[in-house]
């Protein structure tokens, strides 16, 4: 393979910072802005004053719960950055985002700990081609030498993570960098921009053993510096960096940088290396397959709902140009914009338009979703793949302590899983429940805190009902009489039930051997009717499955029988019968994978085992490296928080996706538990 072209990006780019939680990501975007000069100075995380993690509910948790955007300007050019929560509870934010962005920044530290949601974070950035750097932060505090670090931290990355800086110390303190590719030392300041200086004496020999390292990953694509290599002839300096770039855009390597965010430490060297080597929109557009044609064509990437401005819908324009004012049209619906900024946090900048490769925040888009495709030609623009969120793992059901409030509670409810499509919102007939699910619960006590702060919307909540069932063991034949006189006409019906259990997943079955008219057939589904009605809720309190009810005989009155009346007595019928068939409780089963690093998965075992699970097998995680699948059959009633300690055993990590299977017989306290349960909640 020859040299490649190795010419700058222009042009407005969007770079997403992601990694594991608490890697300094945010602090990383606010030490950005100060060296960019769009803030005044770096604030602390948490103070109130920086402009990522500016809601109440990000502060009150100092973590990150949303995307934030921030555009600013360095060294002429336009650059929008997007900070993404680092917890997997609110990792969904990062989706829409990715789709739209040249580049992430991969945050991380030098913490063994934190290697399975490094692989998370790394693993989604290849299945979406996503070029990335990595900035490996807290080198000032960090016990492991730099190339001992990455090697541990290389697992996590499927392509090699390639070192362009090393740490400069002095006497065991981190106090620079040194530059592998133009090979100078860089002396850190604190909040200030660092001192260039020569390399050492004592560092040189370290120096070049990096630096070669460096080139002969290079070299691995680019026969040219191969050569150069084994002939042992210097490369220009030049062609080092057109290597480094094209290298980093054809997602073959993922360049390491090293700093300090918290410090301002290496954070200008990072800004340049973006600067320089980050993809342009052209290269987003073909990475994404989009064919533009002269249209313009923008993605949404977050759903914004603010206090007094309403919606803003934030979006990247991946081709053309936009206008306040302008009509635009996705596969599935249109809108006309109204109001166009770009953001600083929570700070807006009006603009009249925006240009290719830009990012902005459209206001008044009622009908469009995060995740739509917008364009403002004639015709709606081809949809790009729709990020799926994953299975929710955690749910509460929702009310508002005040009657008066349930239609506000209705609504602000939709406007929050507009803003997070991952949150599941549906309404439990059987219960009449409404039920929120999310992916932890964290993320759904944030959701709480939104409605009750933002919203001004007290609520109650508590976990879901499970659906138990009931079912019968044996037979029995039950006859019903409902009759009934009162002056004029009175009430007459007369049923013979044969009551039976079906196997396991049956259902209900309803049949008749009515012979000779005794009664007579439009009566026959009103007696059906009156069957159906009593399932609903049998002798402990719960749905009537499985089983076969058979009308055998009965008789009627020529004027007192009546729809109603034969309905009734197939409900005398039934709770009669039933209650001699020796009624029994089913509860749920559910299938469960739960996905978890290796090194956990005798923890997640035994978790399963304490819940009555009965583990099937684990397996490894295919193409997940120190990963396993742990498959189980669990009772539905044991799941409702098991999310919580899979985490407490996993670093944050675990997750799982569960299905129904089938239902079980339940004896015993937990059954007398489940029906007192039920008695108490219909007694409420």
């Amino acid at each position: 393979m020859g040299k490649r072209a190795g010419e700058r990006c222009t042009g407005p780019k969007c770079i997403a910072i992601v990694g594991p939680f608490a890697s300094g990501k945010t602090t990383l975007l606010e030490a950005i802005l100060a060296r960019a000069g769009a803030i005044p100075k770096q604030n602390p995380v948490g103070s109130g004053n920086s402009v990522g993690d500016h809601s109440a509910e990000a502060m009150a948790h100092a973590m990150s719960v949303e995307a934030t955007f921030a555009t600013t300007d360095f060294m002429g050019e336009s650059l929008t950055f997007v900070d993404c929560p680092g917890s997997v509870e609110f990792a969904f934010e990062m989706e829409p985002v990715l789709a739209a962005c040249d580049l992430a920044v991969v945050v991380a530290e030098a913490d063994e700990k934190k290697i399975p949601a490094l692989q998370l974070v790394m693993r989604r950035l290849d299945e979406l081609s996503i070029p990335r750097m990595l900035f490996l932060n807290k080198i000032d505090k960090a016990n492991t030498g730099v190339r001992d670090t990455l090697k541990m931290l290389q697992p996590a990355s499927r392509t090699p993570l390639l070192l362009r800086q090393i740490p400069l110390r002095k006497e065991g303190i981190v106090i620079g960098s040194i530059d592998l590719a133009l090979e100078r030392a860089y002396i850190y300041r604190e909040h200030a921009p660092s001192e260039i200086d020569e390399i050492p004496d004592d560092e040189k020999a370290r120096e070049v053993e990096a630096r070669f390292s460096m080139l002969e990953t290079l070299a691995d694509h680019d026969d040219q510096l191969m050569e150069q290599l084994l002939e042992e002839i210097e490369p220009p300096r030049d062609a080092v960096f057109d290597d480094l770039s094209a290298d980093l855009r054809e997602g073959i390597v993922t360049p390491v940088l090293i700093g300090s965010a918290e410090k301002g430490n290496g954070v200008f060297r990072l800004l340049k290396a973006i600067r320089h080597d980050a993809p342009d929109i052209s290269a987003t557009r073909g990475r994404l397959g989009l064919e533009p044609a002269g249209d313009t064509i923008l993605q949404v990437m977050k759903t914004i709902h603010t206090s007094h401005g309403g919606k803003l819908s934030v979006a990247r324009v991946l081709a053309g140009s936009i206008a306040d004012g302008a009509e635009v049209r996705s596969a599935r619906a249109s809108g006309k914009v109204s109001g166009m900024a770009t953001l600083l946090g929570k700070d807006q900048t009006k603009v009249t338009s925006a240009r290719e490769g830009q990012t902005v925040a459209l206001g008044k888009l009622d009908d469009v979703e995060t995740g739509d495709t917008l364009t403002t030609g004639r015709g709606p623009a081809a949809q790009l793949a729709r990020p799926e969120p994953p299975q929710p793992v955690f749910a509460i059901a929702l009310r508002s302590r005040e009657r008066k409030d349930d239609v506000k509670l209705s609504a602000a409810l939709q406007k929050l899983v507009q803003e997070d499509p991952s949150l599941k919102l549906e309404q439990n007939q059987e219960s009449g429940e409404t039920i929120l699910s999310g992916h932890g619960e964290m993320h759904l006590r944030v959701v709480i805190e939104r409605l009750e702060g933002k919203y001004q919307i007290p609520v109650a909540s508590h976990p879901p009902t499970v659906p138990y069932c009931e079912t019968i063991r044996s037979g029995t034949t039950q006859r019903g009489r409902h009759k009934k006189q009162s002056g004029g006409h009175g009430q007459f019906g007369d049923v013979v039930l044969d009551i039976k259990p079906l196997p396991r997943g049956s259902g209900f079955e309803f049949t008749d051997t009515i012979s000779g008219g005794v009664v007579p057939k439009q009566y026959i589904p009103s007696v059906e009717a009156g069957v159906r009605d009593f399932l609903r809720s049998g002798p402990l309190g719960f749905p009537l499955i499985d089983l076969k009810v058979n009308l055998a005989d009965g008789s009627y009155h020529s004027v007192d029988s009546s729809d109603m009346a034969f309905q009734m007595a197939a409900k005398l019928a039934m709770k009669e019968g039933v209650a001699a068939c020796n009624p029994v409780l089913l509860e749920p089963i559910l299938k469960v994978e739960v996905y978890t690093p290796s090194d956990a998965t005798a923890k997640v075992t035994a978790i399963i085992s304490q819940r009555r699970g009965q583990i099937l097998g684990f397996d490894a995680r295919p193409g997940w490296d120190g990963w396993d699948v742990v498959e189980a059959m669990m009772p539905q009633a044991e799941i409702g928080d098991l999310i919580i300690e899979l985490r407490s055993a996993t670093a944050g990590v675990a997750s799982y996706r569960a299905s129904f299977d089938h239902m079980s017989e339940l004896t015993g306290r937990l059954a007398d538990e489940a029906t007192h349960g039920r008695s108490r909640t219909k007694a409420a």
